[in-house]
C-alpha cells in the first residue's frame, strides 16, 4: 500500500516565499513519490478574527499559487476543508478522547490567546484536535511539518492510539516528515518569521522580478557579526540563496564573508536573480490559472469529492467502532 501524506495551509490569500521554500516546494515533491491529500484549511483560519467577504479571495488566492507552484491535481488530491463535513464530525468524537490539560498545554494556543485577548474562543482551544481530525480522516502515514508543529501533531498520535486503545485498531500513529528547509525570515525585520502581516517582509510568488530585485535590495543587513556570529539579516539572505541559488554561489559567497570581504552590493543581486529565476514560471502558470478562475474552483470541488470518498469511509468504521451504528 502507498503511504499517504496529509498536510494543510490556512488561506491567508497569496502564498509568499517562507511557504514556498518551507512547505509548498516539499508538498510538490511528495506527490512524485506517495498518495497525498493537501487541504486548504478555512476552518482553522476563522478561529481568529477575519473579514467574512475576504475568506473566499483567501482561498481561491491559495489554490491559485498551489496549483502554480506545481500541485497537479492529477497527482494529488487538493481541497478546502470545510467542502467535506467529515472533518468536524470526526473532531467532535475526538473531543471526547482529547484532555483538557493536554490542550491546555497547546503552546499554539498560549500565543494566540495572548495575540488576540478579546477573541480566546473554543475553536481555538480545539484547534489541534480538528488538526488531529484532518490527518486521521485520511489515514495518514505521514505529515510533513515544521517542528512548531511537532506538539500537535504528538497529540494526534495520542488521539489514535486512545481511539485504538478504546474502541478497536481503526487508526494509524502519524509521522512527521520535518521540511528539510531553513525558516525564512522577514527582510525587514530579519529576526521574525517572514509573514504578510509584516508589511514589506515578504515577496509573493505572484511578484514580478522587477519587484523582487527592488525587495532584495531593501533587504536589512547589518555592519558585521554579532559576537562571532553571522548578523539575522545576513544570515536570512544566504537562507534565500541556499533555498533559490546554486551550491556554487553559496560557496563562493561563504568564503567572501569569511573573508570578511562579503559586499552587499553583490549578494543582493545574487540573491534577488536567483529567486526571480525560480519564481518566472510559477508566475506564468499563474496568471494562466487566473484567466479562468472557474477552473481553480472546479479543481477545488473535485479535489472535495475525491477527498470525501475516504472521508466517508473512514467516518463510517468510527460510527461502527464507537457504537454509533445500529447493529
Amino acid at each position: 500500500m502507498a503511504t499517504r501524506v496529509f498536510s494543510g495551509i490556512q488561506p491567508t490569500g497569496a502564498i509568499h516565499i517562507g511557504n514556498y521554500v518551507g512547505a509548498v516546494r516539499n508538498w510538490v515533491r511528495l506527490t512524485r513519490e506517495h498518495e497525498c491529500y493537501f487541504s486548504i484549511v478555512d476552518l482553522h483560519a476563522i478561529t481568529i478574527p477575519y473579514e467574512v467577504k475576504e475568506l473566499p479571495a483567501r482561498i481561491y488566492e491559495a489554490a491559485l499559487d498551489l496549483l502554480a507552484a506545481g500541485l497537479d491535481p492529477e497527482r494529488c488530491v487538493l481541497f478546502v476543508q470545510s467542502y467535506v463535513p467529515e472533518h468536524t464530525e470526526l473532531c467532535w468524537l475526538f473531543n471526547t478522547l482529547a484532555s483538557v490539560g493536554a490542550l491546555e498545554r497547546m503552546t499554539q494556543f498560549k500565543d494566540k490567546s495572548e495575540q488576540f485577548r478579546e477573541n480566546v474562543n473554543v475553536g481555538l482551544f480545539d484547534y489541534p484536535v480538528l488538526q488531529a481530525a484532518d490527518i486521521l480522516l485520511y489515514k495518514a502515514d505521514l505529515v510533513p511539518v515544521g517542528e512548531d508543529q511537532l506538539q500537535h501533531l504528538e497529540l494526534s498520535r495520542e488521539i489514535a492510539r486512545r481511539f485504538n486503545h478504546h474502541f478497536g485498531d481503526t487508526f494509524p500513529e502519524p509521522k512527521p516528515a520535518l521540511t528539510p528547509a531553513a525558516r525564512v525570515m522577514a527582510l525587514n525585520e530579519p529576526t521574525r518569521k517572514m509573514s504578510k502581516s509584516i508589511p514589506g517582509s515578504f515577496i509573493s510568488l505572484a511578484d514580478t522580478d522587477q519587484e523582487i530585485r527592488k525587495k532584495v535590495n531593501r533587504a536589512v543587513t547589518d555592519v558585521g557579526p554579532l559576537e562571532g556570529e553571522m548578523s539575522p539579516g545576513v544570515k536570512n539572505l544566504f537562507t534565500l540563496l541556499e533555498a533559490f541559488g546554486t551550491p556554487e554561489q553559496v560557496a563562493h559567497f561563504q568564503a567572501q564573508y569569511d573573508a570578511g570581504s562579503l559586499r552587499y552590493s553583490e549578494l543582493k543581486p545574487a540573491v534577488g536573480e536567483a529567486i526571480a529565476g525560480e519564481l518566472a514560471p510559477i508566475r506564468e502558470r499563474r496568471a494562466a490559472l487566473a484567466s479562468e478562475p472557474g477552473g481553480v474552483w472546479e479543481i477545488l470541488d473535485a479535489g472535495a469529492e475525491r477527498a470525501r470518498v475516504v472521508a466517508r469511509r473512514t467516518m463510517e468504521e468510527a460510527r461502527e467502532r464507537m457504537g454509533l451504528r445500529r447493529k
